[in-house]
C-alpha cells in the first residue's frame, strides 16, 4: 500500500506525518533536521512512500538535494500556495501542518518548486559566454544560470520572459481586453538584475550593435524605463538561446527575441 508523507521543517526539528491512500494517519514523529534521521524514519514507517513533500523555505534546497541522494521521493512545493490549504485549520501546530502536507502529497493538489542543482551555483564556461552579451555583467550571468538552472525547462526561448514576470498582465472578459504592467511573477532578484542590465545597455554601453540600436530607439519613443523593461526581456531570451546553442553574442548580428 502506498504511503504519502508530509515534512514540516524548522531549523532544528522536522515534524513528520505518514498517511495512506485513504487519508488514514499511519505514523507520526519528530526528528532532528538531519537527512539521515529523516530517511531512517521513512525507511521504518513509510517504506512504500510514493510522495514526500516539504514546503519551500530556508532549508528546502539543502534537504531536497540530500534526501534525493538517499533515494527519497521528495518534492519541494510552493509554500505560498500550500499555506492557503493549511490555513483552514483552527489551530496551527507543526504536527497539524505535517498532516496537512501529507494530505497534499496524497491528493497531488500542490505546485512543485524547481530546486536548483549544485552545478548551477558554480561558475562555468557558460557564464563567460553569457557575458558576451552587452550589458550583462558577471552577477547577471551567474544569477541567470542559478535561477534558470536547466535550459530545457522552456519549450520556447521566448517563454523565459513570462517566467521572470517581464511580460504584461492581460485581462480579457467579454468586450473588455486590456494589457497592464508587467506581471512581476517569478524571481524578483533576477528580474531586477536584468532590468539594470537593460538600463546599462541603453545608457552606458558604447559598443555599437543592432541590439543596442534597437534599445536606444525604443527609449526615444517610449522612455528609458519602458525600454529597459523590454531590453531586460530581450536579454533574457538572448541568453537562453546562447545557452541552448553553445554560441556567443555577435555584435554585428542581432538575435531575434
Amino acid at each position: 500500500m502506498c504511503q504519502y508523507v508530509g515534512l514540516d521543517v524548522s531549523v532544528k526539528e522536522v515534524s513528520i506525518c505518514v498517511v495512506n491512500g485513504a487519508g488514514t494517519v499511519l505514523a507520526r514523529g519528530t526528528v532532528q533536521t538531519d537527512p539521515d534521521q529523516i530517511a531512517e524514519f521513512l525507511d521504518q514507517n513509510a517504506p512504500d512512500a510514493e510522495r514526500v513533500v516539504l514546503e519551500s523555505g530556508i532549508m528546502a534546497i539543502w534537504l531536497t538535494r540530500e534526501l534525493s541522494r538517499r533515494e527519497v521521493p521528495i518534492i519541494c512545493i510552493d509554500a505560498r500556495l500550500a499555506h492557503k490549504a493549511l490555513s483552514g485549520r483552527i489551530n496551527k501546530t507543526d504536527r497539524g501542518d505535517a498532516e496537512g502536507l501529507a494530505h497534499l502529497a496524497r491528493t497531488g493538489r500542490f505546485t512543485p518548486v524547481h530546486v536548483r542543482s549544485e552545478a548551477s551555483e558554480r561558475r562555468s564556461d557558460l557564464a563567460q559566454r553569457l557575458m558576451t552579451v552587452p550589458g550583462v555583467a558577471p552577477v547577471v550571468a551567474l544569477s541567470c544560470i542559478a535561477t534558470l538552472d536547466d535550459q530545457a525547462r522552456f519549450k520556447r526561448a521566448t517563454d523565459v520572459g513570462a517566467f521572470l514576470g517581464l511580460t504584461p498582465r492581460r485581462y480579457q472578459s467579454g468586450d473588455t481586453d486590456w494589457s497592464g504592467r508587467i506581471s512581476k511573477c517569478g524571481d524578483r532578484d533576477l528580474r531586477r538584475l536584468l532590468y539594470a542590465a537593460g538600463f546599462t545597455l541603453i545608457s552606458q554601453v558604447r559598443r555599437s550593435s543592432p541590439l543596442r540600436s534597437w534599445a536606444v530607439r525604443l527609449s526615444e519613443r517610449k522612455g528609458i524605463k519602458h525600454a529597459a523593461v523590454a531590453a531586460a526581456r530581450k536579454l533574457a531570451v538572448i541568453m537562453l538561446r546562447i545557452w541552448r546553442d553553445g554560441t556567443t553574442f555577435h555584435a554585428t548580428k542581432e538575435v531575434k527575441a
